[in-house]
């Protein structure tokens, strides 16, 4: 007959490698969590339960009519609407710019004041593949986000000498100044990006909420999508750069 085994235990709260092994095999009870653990995870969990209903859509909210309070749901409702109804009056772009070197600090810096402004510095070759992908994604998305600025112009008309081989660039603009540059679609996913990858970017900068109605719910790639900028390009407008070299 198996006779039980004293384990000596010092203390059972202490972090020790022997306390750990005793945990694993359940001859001594977890670590209590500290209250400052306790007190995290009931916020986080008072918050995810706070913010359930973030991305539903106005018709799946009557769907939770028999699931959710009353007046919980009616108050959230009219929260929701009125966050379409400021897009709606904030939408007046809806279309993408095409810009003349002349115009670049009206039309982009300035503007970045009331909106954000994005510019795609495209390719003046036709042979671009990234360029042209970029071109069509920049259509869709200026005509999702009316309330964003999409600009388009020709890289080494923007900025003389600027190498073909930097397009297409991505530059974001608000309150008057570059906030991210983005040198080629390798930093996003190359010739496979799509318009997720480009709204993981205008959330990462600011421009959206991450509970934006109007984003695809597609999530066929990894949230993780790395967005880095490794080089560096002007952060004036084009009109000051025809003395730079990006030889």
């Amino acid at each position: 007959m198996d006779m039980p085994v004293n384990v000596p235990v010092d203390n059972p709260n202490a972090d020790t490698e022997w306390n750990d092994i005793l945990r694993k095999h359940g001859i001594i009870p977890e670590k209590p969590l500290s209250p400052t653990i306790e007190e995290a995870l009931a916020k986080a969990r008072k918050q995810a339960h706070d913010n359930r209903l973030e991305d539903k859509q106005l018709d799946e909210l009557d769907e939770l009519e028999d699931d959710e309070d009353a007046e919980f749901l009616e108050r959230y409702r009219k929260q929701r609407m009125a966050e379409l109804s400021t897009i709606s009056r904030a939408s007046v772009f809806n279309q993408v710019y095409p810009l003349q070197k002349p115009d670049y600090s009206r039309d982009v810096t300035e503007a970045s004041n009331k909106a954000y402004v994005l510019v795609h510095l495209a390719s003046s070759r036709g042979t671009n593949d990234e360029s042209r992908l970029l071109t069509e994604l920049w259509r869709e998305l200026a005509r999702r986000f009316g309330d964003i600025k999409f600009c388009e112009m020709r890289g080494d008309m923007c900025i003389e000498g600027y190498p073909d081989k930097n397009t297409p660039t991505i530059l974001v603009y608000h309150q008057g100044d570059v906030k991210r540059q983005i040198i080629t679609l390798r930093e996003l996913a190359g010739s496979k990006t799509g318009t997720e990858d480009l709204e993981r970017l205008l959330i990462d900068v600011g421009a959206l909420k991450a509970n934006d109605s109007r984003l695809l719910r597609s999530q066929s790639r990894s949230e993780s999508s790395a967005i880095s900028s490794r080089k560096t390009v002007p952060t004036s407008s084009c009109a000051d750069d025809d003395d730079s070299d990006w030889d």
